[in-house]
């Protein structure tokens, strides 16, 4: 636990009362939960466990696949165990560009995003220290769309109680699933651009319901420290296997709650001179000008910089045509899209992955490929980015276009291609210096200070005290041995 006075980044505070609610009901609903180790390694995980995934689907409500939240699950439906991390590296027949663009794939997480992982964070450090108490309490999931996805399935998976919030704008495949597995499903007005929406549903919650706990992704560090540890390791290891004789240039990452660029601090601490690019819609540009708008790139928020999100550690901004994302989808999904890679000399093997690229997915190998550009780099250099879901949560999206626009035909795919593929310019873009971050800082004030009550004296920590995330960083090992002890308190091992 890390405190200064009123400050409390995760507080591990025991309470002992929710606590035996909590191991009670895992006891009866069968429930281990796996450490951050564990999630990094899943080779620590016990054979029993292992055994019985090989009888579990993916995607299944059942509380062994909590411990398939790693980038290492063996791409299977059903049955599979762990395997090395789940990456694509996409050639430059496709890109244009020459430096190296690997993704690390999100698919092959339950849900089909990588979002189960920073809910989990969340989740898992109140609930294994009695704050949270299954009996008592509901899990409250404001989101713009994966993440409380991710939330309502680690709350059924964890025998808890959820209340998914969500932008009525979003797409009908996250609904359609929400309504399998959360308890309630609240629609607040607008789209993925309507952040602050969400925000005055959940005060409203907050004055009007006594029984529930509110884990909202824009200032829940839980969310960073996962991102931080377990995508941050995934990463090295992936360097690890591809850099050779090459060189680390950064890592391009859109920031919707910014808890997967927390990754980018982890890397950092490996590869100094790598870059951290934070990315976001044109339409929106509120870390490149203190911009607002409204933007179809589903799954990044807006109009607002998380309080989670390392501002003094991020090097450059990078702002996406939604636009482009939404006219790549179609190139990459319909059949004369795909038939026309073909023919530009993009393989059959990395047209058939492209799928695997959902639209913030599509954003961020964008920003790569502008950020290639820009550094002028080369075959020897490499860019990591995340694939973080796939277009399975996305059909509706092109038979929406298909609707409005037409068919897809061949001259479509030579425009997208040509223009809002590799025609990526390195327009929108913003290199940051000390005072650029700042600025960029600042803009938490608005939001965090003035109308959600956070402490002003840890805004200024963020900033000026070296060890504000380091100390976030050093609870790992601390949640694990509370994971262990609880789950010996639940006896199933």
């Amino acid at each position: 636990m890390y405190k200064s006075g009123s400050i409390v980044m995760i507080d591990l505070t025991k309470n002992d009362d929710g606590m035996k609610e909590a191991v009670k009901r895992a006891q009866e609903r069968n429930i281990i939960i796996p450490t951050f180790a564990q999630q990094r390694n899943p080779s620590l995980i016990p054979t029993q466990i292992s055994e019985e995934l090989t009888q579990i689907g993916l995607w299944d409500v059942h509380p062994r696949n909590l411990f398939r939240i790693t980038w290492k699950n063996e791409p299977k439906s059903k049955g599979g165990i762990f395997g090395d991390v789940n990456y694509i590296e996409l050639p430059s027949e496709l890109t244009g560009v020459e430096a190296r663009i690997i993704g690390l794939v999100g698919k092959y997480f339950p849900t089909g995003a990588h979002k189960v992982g920073a809910s989990f964070g969340c989740l898992v450090p109140r609930l294994i220290t009695g704050q949270f108490n299954p009996s008592v309490h509901k899990a409250v999931w404001p989101s713009t769309g994966n993440y409380c996805r991710g939330g309502a399935y680690d709350s059924a998976l964890l025998a808890c109680e959820s209340i998914a919030i969500l932008p009525e704008e979003m797409s009908q495949e996250r609904f359609d699933w929400l309504n399998t597995v959360a308890g309630e499903i609240i629609k607040t007005p607008g789209s993925e651009s309507n952040v602050k929406e969400i925000f005055d549903k959940v005060w409203e919650l907050r004055k009007t319901r006594d029984n529930i706990s509110v884990f909202n992704q824009f200032d829940e560090f839980g969310n960073y420290l996962w991102h931080y540890d377990i995508t941050g390791h995934a990463m090295e290891e992936v360097l690890e296997k591809e850099l050779q004789s090459g060189k680390f240039r950064g890592v391009t990452l859109t920031t919707g709650s910014a808890g997967t660029i927390g990754c980018g601090d982890y890397l950092k601490e490996k590869y100094p001179s790598m870059k951290i690019a934070a990315g976001e819609a044109l339409q929106c540009p509120t870390m490149l000008v203190d911009g607002y708008g409204a933007h179809g790139i589903e799954g990044i928020g807006d109009k607002h910089i998380p309080w989670i999100h390392n501002v003094k550690n991020t090097d450059m901004v990078i702002a996406i045509d939604d636009n482009d994302t939404k006219r790549i989808m179609r190139l990459f999904n319909e059949k004369e899209g795909q038939l026309y890679l073909k023919e530009t000399g993009v393989s059959e093997h990395i047209v058939d992955k492209l799928p695997l690229l959902g639209i913030s997915s599509i954003a961020n190998l964008l920003m790569a490929i502008k950020f290639a550009k820009y550094y002028e780099l080369t075959s020897s250099d490499v860019i990591l980015t995340v694939f973080t879901d796939s277009m399975e949560l996305y059909q509706s999206r092109l038979k929406e276009m298909n609707s409005e626009f037409g068919s897809y035909k061949r001259d479509d795919a030579i425009k997208d291609f040509h223009t809002n593929l590799q025609g990526q310019k390195i327009d929108n873009m913003l290199e940051l210096d000390y005072y650029g971050r700042k600025r960029i800082h600042n803009l938490k004030y608005f939001t965090w200070i003035e109308q959600q009550g956070k402490d002003l004296d840890e805004l200024n920590r963020q900033w000026y005290d070296p060890n504000y995330w380091k100390s976030i960083q050093s609870l790992i090992q601390p949640i694990d041995e509370l994971i262990d002890a609880f789950n010996k308190k639940v006896g199933l091992l």
